[in-house]
């Protein structure tokens, strides 16, 4: 009976502790229910907020009809305000402030808002830094525009939930002001709390139900189950966890891939390689180099993590390079470090040749963080594929530059083409009008350029317009443009230039091509001569146009006085001023100008 009676009151013990641990578990979900919804739901809020504010931001910017003027200057015009003032009436917007970049509020549905400042350290910490600023108030109802107070006293003293947001407004990247937003969540808040609890009353509910029944399964399991349990859970987790590290990698080089499409020029390119590969390689610092245009050296372009690159290195310097694959350090029982990887400290690295279309375009590096090349070996996979992204991107970029390039050149001298004057002539005059600076334009054409053609071919002619192409190429500095619109005509654009200075220029100019010798075979070629027009912005014209016509008549004004001559438009196109030169017949110099 004594054993009997001591198994009896074993088991009961056992559902004893049951009935407690169930006990517990309900005051804590009682508890839950009752405390969880309320930051939950103002989680949820603020998320949703956030993206309505953005929504009521870009509303704001698409209705004004200068929105970065009118945050800039501060001044919001009738229609802007009328917009402004109804906008409450279409959205969940109660009042609405805009302030410019120092935190002063230049227009609010609340006149008396008008000219206060904002002087909170969120506003410049993270509003003007460019960061959407939520936050949750308690307010009083008589503090909520719009809200009808004729209502019950206990609403009246109850406090309203206020969401405030201040969303920034950017003008080519800088942040010029601010818009903050008013919204009552009062009745949602409410609304959504107390749905929440109800769902988690009956989660709670059927977690109890279901730790009931777990707790008997529990009691009756043995414990060679309870460990094959755990084994198989760890299986699982690390199945899981391997899935997850997975689609983040993908993820990660579908966003790389993307990204990189879409650069516009190395430099570009390589601050996207850096930012992505620290966060696909942590564990590795590295660096990218690139061939250079010769092929006889390859240009360090980026590191990150902790890395660095030399400016240059060469090629017989990288065992990856020399033997065509990948090169990983410390694989086998001997290996041999790559010069471009000195000083070395033993840690184990990949050199991955970067391939495009078949050619070898770069070199990226990795290196490990520390001595334990278990992780870091185990990422070689991956990094080649960021290999194989990287190569795409830079052969795509080098394509593009140099498909841009054909466009804008002239091929047989290799100064820019006709479009390309056009445009740089447009745009510098443009750049004069807007900062008050002044440009030259000098026109060239090569004197007797068609008796080259006649009486030594047109190999020859070729030979003496890259002659002088390559003298305004050497003549160009900084900003300075040389090109060649056709045929034996060259022209010089000249920003940031004094008429004085443009006319010593184009004499430097004349002088230069007249000093050329050109060989053409075993022969050298007649001395060659050009015959110089200048005009300047803004005596001879405003438009490129004008600048071109002006410089063209000084020109055909040279040839006629005897060419080998450098002309000056004068203010009115109709007098030519001629400045010193050699007349094209030995011994004969035109008049001073």
């Amino acid at each position: 009976m004594s054993e009997k009676f001591r198994n009896a009151a074993r088991q009961n013990l056992k559902w004893v502790s049951v009935a407690a641990m169930l006990a517990t578990v309900a005051a804590g979900s009682a508890w839950g229910v009752y405390k969880l919804p309320a930051p939950i739901v103002d989680a949820m809020l603020e998320a949703d907020i956030r993206k309505q504010a953005e929504l009521w931001r870009r509303r704001v910017v698409l209705h004004l009809e200068h929105a970065e003027a009118t945050f800039i200057t501060g001044y919001v015009n009738d229609e802007d305000a009328k917009y402004l003032t109804l906008m409450p009436e279409a959205s969940d917007v109660y009042r609405l402030k805009l302030f410019d970049e120092t935190g002063r509020v230049f227009w609010s549905t609340r006149i008396d808002d008008v000219g206060t400042q904002n002087e909170n350290p969120y506003f410049a910490a993270q509003v003007m830094q460019g960061v959407t600023y939520y936050k949750q108030v308690e307010k009083p109802a008589t503090e909520i525009d719009g809200l009808n107070l004729h209502s019950t006293h206990v609403e009246q003293a109850t406090p309203h939930n206020v969401a405030e947001v201040y969303t920034p407004i950017s003008d080519n990247g800088r942040v010029v002001g601010a818009v903050e937003f008013y919204t009552d969540v009062t009745t949602l808040r409410g609304t959504f709390i107390t749905r929440v609890r109800m769902l988690l009353g009956a989660l709670s509910t059927l977690g109890l139900l279901a730790m009931g029944l777990v707790s008997l399964v529990t009691f009756r399991t043995n414990q060679k189950q309870m460990r094959a349990l755990s084994r198989k859970s760890d299986h699982e987790r690390k199945l899981m966890d391997e899935q997850l590290r997975l689609a983040r990698e993908v993820k990660l080089l579908g966003e790389l891939n993307e990204w990189l499409q879409s650069s516009r020029s190395l430099d570009e390119l390589f601050d996207m390689v850096s930012k992505f590969m620290t966060h696909i390689l942590p564990n590795a610092e590295g660096s990218v180099y690139v061939y250079s245009n010769s092929r006889d050296v390859l240009d360090g372009w980026a590191s990150w993590n902790g890395g660095d690159h030399k400016d240059h290195i060469h090629p017989d310097s990288c065992w990856g390079l020399r033997r065509g694959r990948v090169y990983e350090y410390g694989s086998g029982e001997v290996t041999f470090v790559c010069e471009h990887a000195e000083p070395h400290d033993g840690r184990p690295y990949f050199c991955f040749p970067i391939l495009a279309h078949g050619e070898t375009v770069g070199l990226m590096h990795l290196r490990a963080h520390s001595a334990d090349c278990e992780n870091f070996a185990a990422n070689k996979k991956l990094a080649r594929m960021c290999a194989e992204q990287i190569s795409m991107a830079i052969s795509n970029v080098q394509m593009r530059d140099q498909l841009h390039d054909q466009s804008v050149r002239d091929p047989l001298t290799g100064l820019f083409n006709r479009r390309h004057m056009t445009d740089s002539l447009r745009k510098g005059i443009s750049r004069c009008q807007s900062q008050g600076s002044r440009l030259s334009l000098i026109a060239i054409d090569v004197d007797h350029f068609k008796k080259f053609n006649d009486n030594h071919g047109h190999d020859a002619g070729d030979m003496v317009l890259r002659a002088v192409g390559s003298v305004l190429e050497q003549a160009c500095d900084g900003d300075e443009v040389a090109c060649r619109p056709g045929g034996e005509e060259f022209t010089l654009i000249l920003p940031d230039t004094t008429p004085e200075d443009a006319l010593t220029r184009a004499e430097l100019v004349r002088q230069a091509v007249e000093e050329v010798t050109v060989r053409y075979g075993e022969k050298a070629l007649p001395r060659v001569t050009i015959s110089i027009g200048v005009s300047h912005y803004p005596s001879h014209g405003t438009m490129p146009q004008d600048l071109m016509r002006a410089a063209d008549e000084a020109l055909y004004e040279a040839k006629a006085r005897g060419r080998n001559q450098v002309y000056v438009a004068n203010q009115n196109d109709s007098v030519i001023t001629p400045v010193e030169g050699t007349a094209d017949t030995p011994g004969k110099k035109p008049d001073a100008a």
